[in-house]
């Protein structure tokens, strides 16, 4: 019985809350610690990473400046020259063989028009022709037979 006593003495709400309480102090101390040194340690690497970038970056801006000294700046406006000279020059061909086609095709449809307008007016001219020279004779047979009938 004693040592069933004994334990609850030792496992009263108070005594587990100090434990506890200890215990979270312990590990806040210890986690404490480890942001403290891992931030002086983080700042140990910026410092030589900022070195290590200074002298990245010289040879970058190096390294740039090589690659754009050795660009052939006049082969490249040459070239771009060209390629607008082809550009216009190939417009202006479009533009000629276009106005061409147009043209050809114009007068083709003229000449169609004269034609099939030829024919047309021939055909017309021929009935109008008919035409009079029946009257014509229609008028002859009215004075024929209006003269023989009075002489």
């Amino acid at each position: 019985m004693e040592t069933q006593q004994s334990w609850r003495v030792r496992l009263s709400f108070k005594n587990v809350t100090i434990m506890l309480t200890v215990l979270n102090l312990i590990t806040a101390l210890f986690l404490l610690q480890g942001f403290l040194s891992s931030a002086s340690s983080r700042n140990n690497r910026i410092s030589s990473s900022n070195q290590f970038n200074s002298v990245q970056l010289s040879y970058v801006k190096e390294s740039e400046e090589i690659r754009i000294a050795m660009q052939p700046w006049k082969l490249i406006k040459r070239v771009k020259e060209i390629e607008q000279e082809a550009y216009v020059e190939q417009e202006t061909v479009q533009q000629k063989d276009a106005k061409q086609t147009a043209a050809v095709d114009l007068s083709k449809r003229l000449k169609d028009f004269r034609a099939i307008n030829d024919a047309a007016s021939l055909k017309a001219l021929e009935e109008w022709r008919k035409r009079k020279m029946e009257r014509a004779r229609l008028r002859e047979l009215e004075k024929n037979g209006t003269g023989t009938s009075q002489a």
